[in-house]
């Protein structure tokens, strides 16, 4: 199996040492794995393109290569220049530090990379490790993602819904912020919606006495509904959630439809 990978954290980034032990184990030992990821950190890029400026591309080592771009460019990247047009079997995005679930998902690096191979017709699946105050000791932010990412990807291969439709199913998985041995398993849970909580900004001011602006985001410990992916996250289960690039609100059509005829 030859299978890319890629993340928004970058080049250097720990979950991306996590995502490449996950990917060889899945390869198996007669695969290849590519890594194509961002030179510096493109986190809450959701899935931009450099549609109007070139990024430079650099090879790191063997099947390894750092590009300027967002990771939805570095999925082009591999696609179409370092593995020449020869589709990879598989796309992995991630790990991700921190969790893409709930109004998460719409603004993530790691999901606009998935999409992006989601778009150009490749099975697609984005990994994410929530971070808690039980993560925070551990010696491995990411061991739960380490210890049950293999078989979490071996599932959705093996059980997963793929399809061959315009906008192609791809899948968002999220690991709970847990040592790995209290992960209870794995749940498909719809995206959620963190009530009471959004994206702000916080002024600031430099010694020079201009004004900068930082995004900051809130509460990521806020519950969603039952059942949905971050509050299936907080209760200890790896979280799936199977996603479209659609963003159409099909069951609004025929209402909408009446309204206006």
């Amino acid at each position: 199996m030859r299978i890319l990978i890629t993340n928004d954290d970058g080049i250097n980034a720990p979950g991306l040492e996590v995502l490449t032990r996950i990917a060889h184990d899945i390869a198996g030992p007669d695969g290849e794995v590519w890594t194509v990821a961002p030179a510096f950190e493109q986190s809450g890029v959701g899935h931009c393109i450099s549609y109007t400026r070139p990024m430079m591309i650099m090879q790191l080592g063997e099947r390894r290569f750092a590009a300027e771009g967002s990771p939805a460019d570095c999925v082009l990247a591999g696609l179409y220049d370092v593995l020449d047009g020869a589709k990879p079997d598989l796309v992995l995005s991630g790990v991700n530090r921190g969790n893409n679930a709930a109004e998460n998902v719409l603004y993530s690096g790691t999901i606009g990379g998935a999409m992006e191979a989601a778009l150009q017709g490749i099975p697609a699946i984005a990994l994410s490790q929530y971070l808690g105050r039980e993560t925070e000791g551990l010696p491995n932010q990411f061991e739960a993602a380490a210890t049950h990412g293999t078989a979490t990807v071996r599932a959705l291969l093996d059980k997963g819904l793929w399809d061959g439709s315009d906008y192609r199913i791809f899948y968002n998985v999220n690991f709970p912020p847990l040592p790995a041995a209290r992960v209870k398993g794995l749940k498909v849970a719809a995206q959620g919606f963190r009530r009471d909580t959004a994206f702000g900004l916080e002024p600031y001011h430099s010694p020079s006495g201009r004004k900068f602006l930082w995004i900051k985001g809130g509460p990521q410990h806020t519950p969603t509904l039952p059942g949905t992916d971050a509050a299936v996250c907080l209760d200890g289960w790896i979280s799936v959630t199977p996603l479209r690039a659609d963003l159409t609100a099909h069951d609004l059509l025929p209402a909408l439809t009446a309204r206006l005829a």
